[in-house]
């Protein structure tokens, strides 16, 4: 066996800091590559493929695509799963069943699942992130316990009477010994989560209280609670909230953390009186969510090139905009992991922090003690920044100091809620900011959509109709173009019968040129902006959606669909 210390070294852990991680590792009782990854000072894959060789066992560093056995799916609990984050990813040649696990030392799961599932077991190594994803992927149809834990509540005479304790953090997989109500709660926001769903809606009718998940960005019915438990579950939530169970008369927001496993879930809790009683809607941030890379969130090669151009300035502002749930951060997170944070200092504020980057230094904002966005970026003047990430520029003082801050030799990221890029400009100077300032700041704005994909498994053509050539048309492509196809899903049970499984995005990058800076100088209208942008060669959001059209990815109804304000 390689001798893991000399391999951990050549991959880039320093020799000091090696021995630390092996002396607290002894001192906490935690695996060495555990600590290592959890002091940051080499990535989770840059350990496991470490471990990889010294251990002589296969590292996979991307999961996707691949079908979990259904009889590991009926014979392990996902609990199970879960909190040893071990997944099946089919049998060898020799038909031994290989497991994905991302904790290379530690031998006792394993042989637990071995028990379990009663054969032999051939470990292979892949990240944490790619397992839980895989885990989500593999139980989604498998039967939650909501028809069981229904069951129970119904059965409890005292539904009234639910345990107000909480933890600073709920494990909705712990659902032993718990009240019915609690452990209801738990299980379909498991659901939820499972499911890939962003929010979970409670909503109250005069009969019944309808759950509904949010997927992919379309709401779908899910489990039906009987009315008489409303209440209940609305005190449950709020107790999760911190929110106060008394007041039903005025809409409340509360926070709360969950945990599944050894994965962290932030919550946002939003209460709102309605004629049927309380409606509660949730929106959940899974913390174990992967972070997407540049070239996986669906920008053209041209797109690519031109962000990691501007990626590399010293300062100005890049915007993203679109709506809300346009997936605006998560672009922004790709541009920061493109980053060399070894000799850049990096500093976000967010409301709140979507995702952890280990090298990054991330800032809640908390608006009740004072840390507004504006508050955090003058501050971060002070740390000697390099780039700084703002979650949102929704003020006139927020404005002017990330102006202030792009001027004075700072790169800026940040986003605006504006319909396409054209018209974050005319936004900025609608908020008070000087034409001049906006001008000499901005150096690229970027609009985007999320648009579903066709699912992968059941994606085919079919031969085209006069209506399918009619939104061809619509969204500007020549039929003909399609050589009389259609792509289209019929759907399957990995979609949910949708046809849709996943999302990409569509976008439309405009550079601030001196063309576009005399412009915003002499206060031209969006529109005017727009087509001189477009008249020197600016892809559209429209036309990027249907670069993904022809290349299969999508439909013209999705791309009617989100960008149906937009101009060409």
């Amino acid at each position: 066996m390689a001798n893991i210390g000399e391999l951990l070294i050549e991959a880039g852990l320093k020799r000091e800091k090696l021995d630390e991680c092996r002396k607290e590792s002894i001192a906490s009782g935690e695996s060495l590559d555990r600590t290592i990854a959890t002091k940051g000072y080499l990535d989770e894959p840059a350990v496991l493929q470490v471990y990889s060789k010294a251990l002589g066992m296969e590292y996979l560093g991307n999961l996707e695509g691949i079908q979990v056995p259904a009889d590991f799916v009926n014979t392990v609990p996902v609990q199970f799963a879960r909190n040893y984050n071990l997944i099946a990813l089919g049998r060898s040649e020799a038909g031994v069943l290989r497991v994905a696990t991302c904790s290379p030392l530690e031998a006792h799961p394993m042989d637990d699942l071995a028990s379990i599932i009663g054969e032999e077991i051939d470990p292979v190594l892949a990240p944490k992130i790619e397992i839980n994803t895989l885990i989500a992927r593999g139980y989604r149809h498998k039967a939650d316990g909501v028809d069981q834990a229904l069951a129970d509540v119904a059965e409890d005479g005292d539904i009234a009477g639910l345990a107000n304790e909480i933890d600073d953090s709920e494990d909705v997989l712990d659902v032993s010994n718990k009240a019915p109500i609690i452990k209801l709660v738990n299980t379909i926001l498991f659901q939820a989560l499972k499911l890939r769903a962003s929010d979970v809606h409670f909503q109250a009718f005069a009969d019944r209280l309808q759950v509904r998940f949010r997927i992919d960005g379309i709401l779908y019915d899910m489990d039906t609670v009987p009315r008489r438990v409303h209440d209940a579950i609305v005190s449950r939530l709020k107790i999760m909230g911190k929110m106060d169970i008394a007041e039903r008369r005025l809409p409340q927001d509360g926070r709360a953390s969950l945990r599944i496993g050894d994965g962290e879930v932030d919550v946002r809790i939003s209460t709102v009186p309605t004629t049927n009683g309380e409606r509660i809607v949730l929106r959940l941030l899974d913390k174990t969510a992967k972070l997407y890379t540049l070239p996986e969130i669906g920008l053209t090669k041209e797109n690519e090139d031109m962000l990691r151009e501007f990626l590399s300035y010293s300062h100005g502002i890049i915007l993203v905009t679109g709506p809300t749930g346009s997936g605006k951060t998560t672009t922004l997170y790709a541009g920061l992991t493109e980053l060399d944070t070894t000799t850049l200092n990096v500093l976000t504020i967010e409301d709140p922090v979507e995702y952890s980057l280990s090298s990054i230094s991330q800032v809640q904002v908390n608006a009740k003690k004072g840390l507004t966005f504006a508050a955090g970026l003058r501050s971060f003047l002070r740390q000697d920044p390099d780039v700084m990430m703002v979650g949102e520029i929704r003020d006139l003082e927020t404005a002017e100091v990330a102006i202030r801050a792009a001027l004075t030799g700072h790169l800026v990221f940040s986003t605006v809620h504006t319909n396409d890029s054209a018209s974050t400009i005319t936004r900025m100077i609608d908020q008070g900011v000087e034409p001049y300032l906006v001008a000499s700041s901005l150096v690229l704005v970027i609009a985007q959509r999320l648009v579903r994909t066709l699912c992968k498994y059941c994606r085919t053509t079919r031969p085209m109709t006069e209506e399918d050539a009619a939104k061809f048309r619509k969204v500007g492509i020549n039929p003909k173009d399609m050589n009389g196809e259609t792509p289209c899903a019929p759907g399957c049970e990995e979609c949910f019968q949708s046809g849709y499984a996943g999302r990409t995005a569509i976008y439309e990058f405009m550079p601030i040129d001196e063309h576009l800076r005399t412009q915003v100088m002499e206060n031209v209208t969006a529109t005017q902006i727009k087509r001189s942008a477009v008249s020197r060669g600016m892809i559209t959001l429209r036309e990027d959606g249907r670069v993904k059209i022809r290349a299969g990815l999508t439909t013209a109804d999705e791309i009617l669909r989100v960008t149906q304000m937009d101009m060409e």
